[in-house]
């Protein structure tokens, strides 16, 4: 393994803004991976961490490819991870929403130019994603519908659910849809959490990146289970909404099969404590996704369902 400065940033009041990224073997750019590139993103990070150190074992041990090269980039935004914040610390704006950047830009599209320009060129890319609400999900691989999204490679993963999306306006900056555009075989790999660290969602992903590593013939780790990939897309998912705003008291979790009818989540007045709003599931289903925070605005989503009754899509 080699440790390199990808590419840095001169800054005017603190120190300079370095990437740093963890290369193993040489030749073929195989596989690059994204981690931490938002600020609350911890448990990017931690499976960033469990990652590295399974790797290591793996390259003392001989079961990796020296003759394909594969980048991992625990943190794209360290200024914003050092205190605490989403976005970029100075103007709150979304590095990834800023692909595939511009050198001569504003300070986000620097760096999304920066990376950009270290990981391009790569066959396969993973992106260790979050949402944009705080919330749990069942772990899942997500792949943009761009017209070049490798559905099999997303299948070899593992994981209980592929979920294909249909890039929106906004989604035409992010890293996944740019990296398909510009020819690498991209994938957001979602755990169960964002800025609360979840040791066993974290195994649970770098085992289905070794898993897909070995299918793709970049390491003979051996690396079993793994299941029949489900794959929905999100215009066929069911959101649950809040009719009002209060405290959030759910009761069912990701992964709870549930049915038409049941009491998913009460929403509660702050002050006197009578339930404001009772969410309950329209039809039967599995819970795919639910808000997380404490407090929930009206017309917020509350939950998101697969619905039991959907097409089927290959």
């Amino acid at each position: 393994m080699e440790r390199e400065v990808l590419f840095e940033m001169k800054a005017l009041y603190r120190d300079d803004l370095r990437v740093t990224g963890f290369r193993f073997g040489q030749g073929e750019k195989a596989l690059a991976i994204v981690g931490a590139m938002r600020g609350n993103e911890f448990q990017q990070l931690l499976t960033c961490q469990r990652l590295l150190t399974r790797l290591q074992a793996l390259e003392k041990q001989g079961k990796l490819r020296s003759d394909r090269q594969v980048l991992v980039i625990p943190c794209v935004n360290p200024y914003s991870v050092n205190v605490k914040k989403r976005f970029w610390t100075i103007d709150n704006t979304d590095i990834n929403r800023m692909f595939p950047g511009y050198a001569e830009g504003e300070t986000t599209q620097r760096i999304a130019a920066g990376l950009f320009g270290a990981i391009s060129g790569y066959a396969r890319g993973i992106q260790f994603a979050s949402f944009y609400m705080p919330g749990h999900f069942l772990p899942h691989i997500r792949v943009m519908k761009t017209g070049y999204e490798d559905m099999q490679g997303a299948k070899a993963f593992g994981l209980p659910y592929v979920v294909l999306h249909t890039p929106r306006p906004f989604d035409t900056a992010t890293l996944n849809y740019n990296w398909q555009i510009w020819g690498t075989k991209a994938f957001s790999l979602y755990t169960t959490d964002t800025a609360q660290p979840d040791r066993t969602s974290a195994e649970q992903a770098v085992d289905a990146i070794l898993r897909y590593m070995a299918l793709q013939g970049l390491t003979d780790c051996g690396c079993a289970g793994g299941e029949a990939s489900t794959v929905v897309s999100t215009e066929e998912m069911v959101t649950l909404r809040s009719q009002a705003s209060g405290f959030l008291e759910v009761m069912a979790a990701p992964g709870d099969v549930v049915r038409c009818g049941q009491t998913l989540a009460e929403i509660t007045d702050p002050f006197l404590g009578g339930v404001k709003d009772t969410v309950t599931a329209p039809v039967d289903g599995v819970i795919w996704f639910q808000h997380s925070d404490p407090m929930i605005y009206e017309d917020t989503a509350v939950m998101k369902l697969i619905p039991n009754e959907r097409r089927q899509l290959e």
